[in-house]
């Protein structure tokens, strides 16, 4: 038996995806830019794709442009935003210390141009308040990027109210919503977000293809040229089938949002509740406002990726953070930004569930953990000297 539990960083594509791509990879696989029957077919389905997934998000077609996932979304939106505010002699922007790498790295690419980016605390249990946007937010401010749902540790941030803070300010404001789309309600004019960014991958759509909302009157700053496509804002000719499998996944997501959110959380709780049964463990993240799936701990005298190895032995599938930075040996940003010393953030374990997760899943990893973690320390002479006294616990 094996239990994957690794959908924070993928998930498995529903049949309903894949059997509504498969016409576009078949019979109707005409670009969408010809002007011949065959290419008017597909490109009848990008708009109908295009309203689905307005029609999810709360938005309007024309607000809505295809992108190759939420990388790039991000980066579209926020080098956008700060060419407008460029434009206007602004050049300060707020976020947090524990944005994904997609948002940080476009904003240090910023930095290095003259942008002033300030990072905002999020706190022992990562999170940010609407007060401290507000704070924040000067004369100069040009953009707040924030995202609606930590990838890592799974804390959910109160969005509607920094949107509406940057609203009664009257700055655009950007949510990296790619965790929290399809898995919690996300709802565009009740976040009042200018932008936001998503993956069909972390919703049982496609790799490889993604959103980027931008409000009407939003002047977008083009990352890729060379063609019209996406009313002339992101060129290249479209990934029809991956968008008509996208589409058709957040829409199923989210005609099931309440029954799988539902289902998820209860999963979440078991298993929350299992590991903390392990003597010198902390649960990282927002205990309440946290992802329906997410479950993320730090184990005090082991290193993550022999804890992975080991449990995939046992066919737990996990991870110890971020997909997009498994091969760095740096400990994660996040799990520094909530105050854990180097020592604790290497010993990470993230185990994120979906709908699809069974009941014996989480029982199959209830059992292996804690066998895991057992050994590791046995072998671990870190671990002895804390055991025999020579050195302090730390959790």
């Amino acid at each position: 038996m094996e239990a994957y539990m690794d959908n924070a960083a993928t998930t498995k594509m529903s049949s309903a995806a894949i059997k509504a791509m498969l016409p576009y990879l078949e019979e109707e696989y005409g670009n969408p830019s010809s002007l011949h029957s065959r290419g008017q077919k597909a490109a009848e389905a990008l708009e109908s794709a295009r309203k689905m997934v307005a029609e999810c998000l709360g938005a309007l077609p024309k607000e809505i442009y295809f992108t190759s996932g939420g990388s790039e979304a991000d980066n579209q939106a926020i080098l956008s935003a700060a060419m407008i505010g460029l434009r206007k002699g602004k050049k300060h922007i707020v976020t947090t210390a524990f944005e994904h790498h997609a948002v940080l790295h476009t904003l240090l690419k910023l930095e290095k141009q003259g942008f002033d980016v300030q990072y905002l605390s999020v706190g022992k249990q990562g999170n940010v308040s609407a007060e401290q946007v507000a704070k924040a937010i000067r004369e100069d401010t040009c953009l707040v990027t924030m995202m609606t749902a930590n990838n890592e540790i799974g804390s959910i941030l109160p969005i509607a109210e920094i949107g509406a803070v940057c609203r009664e300010k009257k700055v655009l404001f950007h949510t990296d919503a790619v965790q929290a789309v399809g898995h919690i309600p996300v709802n565009v004019q009740e976040m009042k977000a200018d932008m936001l960014s998503m993956s069909a991958h972390k919703f049982h759509g496609p790799k490889g293809v993604g959103v980027l909302y931008a409000k009407s009157g939003i002047a977008l700053t083009n990352l890729i040229e060379g063609g019209a496509q996406e009313r002339g804002k992101r060129a290249g000719t479209e990934n029809v089938a991956g968008i008509m499998g996208m589409a058709v996944a957040l829409r199923e997501a989210t005609n099931h949002l309440s029954d799988n959110m539902k289902k998820v959380s209860a999963l979440r709780d078991k298993l929350i509740a299992g590991l903390l049964k392990i003597p010198h463990c902390v649960l990282n993240g927002d205990p309440v406002h946290r992802l329906p799936g997410n479950v993320h701990f730090c184990f005090e005298g082991i290193e993550g990726e022999s804890l992975l190895l080991l449990l995939d032995e046992f066919g737990v599938q996990g991870s110890s953070g971020s997909a997009c930075t498994s091969g760095s040996l740096d400990p994660s940003h996040v799990l520094l930004a909530i105050g854990h010393p180097h020592e604790i953030a290497h010993g990470s374990l993230r185990l994120t569930l979906s709908e699809y997760t069974t009941e014996q899943e989480v029982d199959l990893a209830l059992d292996a953990v804690p066998k895991v973690v057992e050994r590791l320390r046995s072998m671990s002479p870190i671990w002895r000297d804390k055991v025999n006294g020579n050195k302090p616990f730390i959790l």
